[in-house]
């Protein structure tokens, strides 16, 4: 059966009951949306604040392939298999994002009988976190132009506002637009544009913030532009837009529970992307999980270069969390395809393409355990038509790198098929006090930041940027200089050209622009051509979904 049918056979228990059976968690604290979602109160949240904190595990994955590598699947089917062990476990996950729903990716809730469900409506419209978060930050869009409108009391320069408007699709015709046009009653004449909502800063201000006084304070912070003399910086604050935006995100701040196929509960809130935002959950939810549940294990987008980096050096730094463990997932295919087979020959054995891929893998490992400071297990994501000789291969190449390999059949199976990665972990996160370290220093100047991440992490020889960018970077170094680094970067490759497969070794990471992120409390360092707002496929993943008379979804995967 496919993703979507396994799904809809799913034997869904109601959340409220769910909620109170594995946790305790009184109906006053939830705020059902339906039968199986529901909103956890921040009260209740805060209420948890002195207890003792589980333990934290990552799940990252190689550079991704258009064969897929399932990172929520892996995620999801290692939850499982942790409580069939009896030991409490909660998994936190990102929401999904419609650009790719409908576009190359599909859905984000993982995958055969390692999913979470309902799958639809996660991957639709869910909780209307996303709508909420779009109309908070297209507020801010219509207030500057409101005000530009009426007089301009603030002086903001026409041409200096960073701002930009932003949805929640694909739509590479929306990246540069004019706005104002049809006379002076419709506003100011210039040059704008949108972002994918997933982008917004909103968005990462939602998943970075600790309370509602702190998501508020991040969004008056915001820097919307500059007024006339081109220095002065112009903040969200001073068009009194801070209230009323958080007045949007009132329900969106609070997590979401939903459960998996096992009925195991997961939290899924916030969803930036790993290749244009900082790739992580929201800091509440994997708070909140931590309280709960003895193990949580949590994904971090893409590979883990763009999403594991940033996971540690801006969702940890901030947030004073400690991961115990990572698993580096992994399949046959994916690395075959890093070892130069085309997509259509990728279920042939081939052991001198899984020879030569695995170089993709152990530049990660290695980044893992000597730059993160982590201790990593790779996880083989089955596929039917791996062969024995390429897991064999696969096996001892990770023994000789001093790496614990497990083959993992979860999405087979579900967690029945994760038990033995389930201990492999445990065995790590029982043993051991976290330990971790930033990759780079937040001393550092915000270049030399960049530097770091491009060279240790990427392999890179070099790092360029134009006068302009520099400068930029320079200037905010006296105010914003401690700032992490968020690279908005192709998730495909450790360079920015997406078809260089593999490790490669001495290319040029080129910084194409800079943004400043004061809300969020990064800059983000845009990388070769990456866009901000992505553009669908010849065909794109739309054309195959559809909903019958009865209201049943068909497609989506």
């Amino acid at each position: 059966m496919s993703d979507i049918e396994i799904a809809q056979r799913a034997n869904m228990k109601p959340i409220i009951e769910l909620a109170q059976q594995n946790y305790r968690i009184a109906s006053e604290h939830l705020d059902p949306i339906g039968h199986f979602k529901a909103k956890l109160s921040l009260e209740y949240v805060n209420s948890l604040e002195g207890k003792k904190d589980g333990k934290l595990i990552l799940v990252t994955a190689i550079s991704p392939t258009p064969a897929g590598e399932g990172k929520t699947t892996t995620t999801v089917g290692l939850g499982d298999a942790m409580n069939r062990l009896n030991k409490k476990t909660i998994m936190c996950l990102r929401e999904p994002s419609l650009g790719p729903c409908f576009g190359v990716k599909g859905g984000a809730a993982g995958g055969g009988y390692a999913q979470v469900v309902p799958m639809e409506d996660i991957n639709l419209h869910f909780t209307g976190d996303f709508h909420a978060i779009g109309v908070a930050h297209n507020l801010l869009s219509a207030l500057i132009d409101n005000h530009i409108n009426h007089g301009n009391e603030l002086d903001i320069d026409p041409r200096r506002i960073q701002w930009k408007r932003v949805v929640d699709m694909n739509d590479r015709a929306l990246r540069n637009i004019v706005v104002g046009m049809g006379g002076a009653a419709n506003g100011y004449l210039r040059e704008d544009g949108y972002d994918i909502v997933v982008a917004s800063e909103v968005m990462a201000i939602l998943c970075l913030a600790t309370s509602r006084a702190d998501l508020k304070e991040r969004l008056g912070r915001i820097v919307i532009g500059y007024k006339s003399d081109k220095v002065t910086p112009v903040y969200a604050r001073d068009l009194k837009a801070q209230g009323a935006m958080a007045a949007l995100l009132k329900d969106a701040i609070k997590p979401n529970l939903v459960q998996t196929l096992e009925n195991n509960i997961a939290i899924i809130h916030g969803g930036p992307f790993a290749n244009i935002a900082h790739g992580c959950n929201t800091v509440t939810a994997t708070k909140t999980a931590l309280k709960l549940a003895d193990y949580v294990i949590t994904e971090a987008g893409f590979g883990a270069d763009l999403g594991a980096e940033k996971f540690i050096d801006i969702k940890c730094r901030m947030s004073g969390l400690k991961p115990s463990a990572v698993v580096l997932v992994a399949t046959i295919r994916a690395l075959k395809f890093h070892g130069g087979v085309a997509k259509d020959d990728l279920n042939q054995e081939n052991l001198a393409a899984v020879e030569k891929g695995f170089e993709n893998l152990e530049r990660h490992y290695k980044n893992i355990t000597e730059h993160y400071g982590l201790p990593c297990v790779v996880c083989v994501n089955h596929f039917t038509f791996d062969t024995e000789a390429e897991i064999a291969l696969l096996q001892k190449k990770c023994a000789d790198l001093g790496a614990k390999c497990v083959v993992s059949k979860h999405w087979a199976n579900g967690g029945a098929g994760a038990e033995n990665l389930a201990n492999a972990v445990a065995e790590i996160v029982d043993n051991r006090e976290p330990e971790f370290k930033f990759v780079y220093d937040e001393n550092l100047s915000l270049w030399e930041k960049i530097e770091t991440i491009a060279t240790k992490l990427y392999g890179a020889g070099s790092v360029t940027a134009s006068a302009k960018v520099k400068s930029q970077l320079a200037a905010w170094n006296t105010d914003y200089g401690t700032f992490p680094i968020c690279v908005a970067k192709t998730q495909m490759s450790f360079s920015t050209n997406p078809a260089l497969k593999g490790a490669p070794s001495g290319h040029t990471i080129e910084i194409r622009d800079v943004r400043l992120a004061n809300g969020a409390g990064f800059i983000v360092a845009i990388a070769g051509d990456m866009m901000t707002m992505p553009g669908l496929p010849k065909v794109p993943a739309a054309e195959r979904i559809d909903i019958d008379d009865n209201g049943k979804i068909t497609g989506l995967f």
